[in-house]
């Protein structure tokens, strides 16, 4: 099995390396790193969108600059030899990118827009080892129901819309307002698992060994949600 640095702190992609059966350690900024632009507030500046930026492209900048961060973090700290895998997802309604919501208020309408639409999901992977970098995007659409103000209220109050984009998690109670989705359903919880997978082949040139027994599989259309990793 390989092992590999995850540059992030989400743990989703945790839980679905875990599941591919991929050993790994956290490569995260520390508010003592000597180079100011690793630490965590400079890094969160990474997600600000510039003006008239596609989300495609959007997703792609982030997480080429997210990596970059984690390659000098890595040779600071005399990391080598080990693949660093960084991810960035975010949430577009037609042009607009919905990022992480910064307040109650925005989640709430994030959500709103959200209601009884068709949405893409796009994260993007890279990997570099050795300071050689291959990367891949996966994009999905999810049909969302319409959403009662009963039901906004209560999930505004669990909190569940912090740090994800788009205001939602489809592994969580969000997941009761997915109609509809085709793509993959790993990539759309925030690490696609298939590209994940031929990344990291490509990038050791040996093929990686699959834990079938908790692998989440893409599907390229899944109605029920809930039948999923």
């Amino acid at each position: 099995m390989p092992f590999v640095y995850l540059a992030s702190q989400s743990p989703r992609r945790s839980q679905l390396l875990t599941q591919m059966g991929v050993a790994h350690e956290l490569l995260l900024p520390q508010a003592d790193d000597p180079d100011p632009s690793d630490h965590p507030d400079a890094l969160e500046a990474l997600e600000a969108t510039l003006a008239h930026e596609w989300p495609r492209d959007y997703v792609q900048r982030v997480t080429g600059l997210k990596l970059q961060a984690a390659m000098r973090r890595a040779q600071r700290r005399g990391l080598a030899g080990v693949p660093i895998l960084c991810a960035d997802t975010t949430v577009a309604l037609g042009p607009r990118i919905l990022g992480k919501a910064v307040d109650a208020q925005e989640a709430r309408e994030m959500l709103g827009a959200l209601s009884g639409q068709n949405h893409a999901v796009l994260t993007a992977v890279a990997v570099a080892l050795d300071g050689q970098v291959r990367q891949a995007l996966s994009v999905s659409q999810v049909q969302f129901a319409d959403v009662s103000q009963v039901w906004l209220d209560g999930y505004i109050a669990s909190g569940e819309w912090q740090g994800k984009a788009g205001a939602y998690g489809i592994q969580g109670l969000a997941a009761t307002m997915v109609a509809h989705i085709e793509g993959s359903y790993s990539g759309i919880m925030g690490l696609p698992v298939f590209e994940t997978y031929q990344l990291l082949q490509a990038s050791l040139a040996q093929p990686v060994a699959r834990n079938t027994s908790a692998f989440v599989h893409p599907s390229s259309s899944i109605s029920n949600p809930h039948t999923q990793g």
